[in-house]
């Protein structure tokens, strides 16, 4: 089946959804060499290689400086089944800003209300915590867990299988930026404040 692209401009409140291009080859890599060999972690550059037929990769930008923070892969069951799943990435020096959580509700909204998705299922290494953390809090249930014969006796050996229904998306609040897409943007860590032409005569008295 043929993957039709998320169109242009898609946007939360800090960051977009736009398609890869080979501008963007650096700074992948970059990331993937920054994570190193973590275990469950995202490798960016080396999903965008590998992605299959049915999948897309897309990059994480933020809304005002156009600054690539991460990245992202989508794979589609196909519309008759309503299921799809995704894979999210953010570098590390662009964590703890809010801006996974802005890409998934934007993707989620999307491809449930665009797109007329009915399931979003993800696979969430037991050990990443920060990532179980995330998709709790954006309204994901556990639905399994399936043990991982691939790591070493002694670690965390099972990837969780989480779960989100369209009905259950549009009801919680946390998703109502991606409802209304562009709305006011966040304070990430790379906001700054706009100064109005009084700023420096106020700011010296």
């Amino acid at each position: 089946m043929i993957w039709r692209p998320i169109r242009s401009g898609l946007a939360g409140a800090k960051v977009r959804l736009r398609e890869i291009d080979s501008t963007d080859r650096h700074t992948l890599a970059r990331f993937d060499r920054d994570s190193g060999s973590s275990v469950g972690g995202f490798q960016h550059w080396a999903a965008h290689r590998a992605c299959p037929g049915d999948a897309a990769q897309y990059v994480i930008e933020t809304v005002h400086s156009r600054l690539v923070v991460g990245s992202m892969w989508v794979v589609q069951a196909g519309p008759r089944t309503g299921w799809f799943s995704y894979g999210i990435g953010i570098g590390s020096a662009h964590r703890r800003c809010g801006y996974a959580s802005d890409a998934i509700s934007v993707l989620l909204g999307h491809m449930f209300t665009d797109r007329g998705y009915r399931t979003c299922e993800v696979s969430v290494h037991g050990g990443n915590l920060a990532s179980l953390t995330l998709h709790g809090a954006l309204g994901f249930l556990e639905r399994s867990r399936l043990r991982d014969t691939e790591l070493r006796p002694g670690s965390v050996n099972y990837v969780v299988q989480l779960g989100i229904e369209a009905a259950q998306f549009t009801g919680l609040p946390v998703h109502r930026t991606a409802l209304r897409p562009m709305a006011m943007a966040g304070r990430g860590r790379h906001w700054r404040r706009r100064r109005g032409r009084h700023w420096q005569v106020q700011h010296l008295r």
